[in-house]
């Protein structure tokens, strides 16, 4: 097993001519140079906050402890948190500083988890935070919200660390992935990466008081007007992952950012209508699928 401290100097490395994420922007990020997601040395955060709206095994009834990362290795059009992923509101913190923070979501919120999220231009930034929080006592699991578009090798230096992965799946098309989120080569690179969380943790396991305590979760959420899209996901999952992986059908999109300014993305420009998000549904339940989908009442 490589030691905290070793594993910590692996991961500062990458920053030197950065490949941390798959863009591998080459950027010396270490001397203050920005690639693609326009962060350097440290870390930017935008909040650190009580959530309650992730899936029952993780919001539970205290809440999941999110910690909001500014910058994003994707350029989603219609991302609906594009002011912190997309124009950087947020603030720089050292490793000590966002450990204290984590101490007191665990000990004064008494949240059931903490979830890094927007993580993958920061992992050598985690695992350092990570390991010096567990030296002060921080011992509730540790989760990983990432967008599916990350490195493996990053991804192998968190073994050990991350509890709980919660990628997306967004795309089957490549098309589609350059388009919306200029993200080349995303099916490839997010099914290698989850095929990586998957041999860490495996499926998602849940305790006897129905919080989730390890494992993968798979997100996909449903974007209006691409019904035949979201099914091509869901096969691709079904065929690709074991089953026992639970995927969660996300059906609160709703037009943000560049799609409501920008008549190319017209076809985003509106919410997912119920028959659209039924047809979706049934195509999982066909396919065997297990995990989580939203209620008409929820939605």
């Amino acid at each position: 097993m490589v030691s905290s401290q070793k594993r910590i100097q692996q991961g500062f490395r990458l920053l030197q001519s950065c490949t941390v994420c798959p863009r591998a922007c080459k950027v010396n990020r270490l001397k203050g140079e920005l690639g693609y997601c326009h962060t350097g040395r440290k870390i930017q955060i935008s909040s650190f906050a009580v959530h309650h709206g992730e899936e029952p095994p993780l919001s539970g009834i205290k809440g999941a402890g999110n910690i909001f990362i500014t910058g994003c290795n994707l350029s989603c059009v219609f991302c609906q948190n594009y002011p912190i992923s997309q124009m950087h509101h947020g603030k720089e913190y050292t490793s000590k500083e966002v450990v204290e923070k984590l101490l007191y979501l665990q000990n004064k919120q008494k949240v059931h988890n903490i979830i890094f999220v927007t993580p993958s231009h920061v992992i050598p930034q985690i695992i350092e935070i990570i390991q010096e929080a567990k030296k002060k006592g921080l011992h509730i699991p540790i989760g990983y919200n990432s967008s599916g578009y990350d490195s493996v090798p990053s991804l192998k230096l968190l073994e050990g660390i991350i509890d709980i992965y919660l990628p997306d799946f967004k795309y089957s098309d490549e098309t589609l992935a350059k388009k919306y989120s200029h993200a080349p080569g995303y099916k490839n690179i997010a099914t290698k990466a989850i095929q990586e969380m998957i041999r860490q943790v495996g499926p998602l396991k849940i305790g006897r008081d129905g919080i989730a305590k390890k494992g993968v979760l798979i997100r996909h959420l449903v974007l209006p007007s691409h019904e035949k899209e979201s099914v091509r996901v869901l096969q691709h999952i079904a065929k690709q992952f074991t089953t026992k992986i639970p995927v969660s059908v996300m059906n609160q999109y709703f037009p943000a950012y560049k799609v409501i300014a920008e008549k190319k993305f017209s076809a985003l420009n509106r919410n997912v209508t119920e028959k659209e998000y039924e047809n979706v549904l049934k195509v999982f339940h066909r396919l065997g699928l297990e995990g989580y989908y939203q209620k008409k009442e929820e939605c």
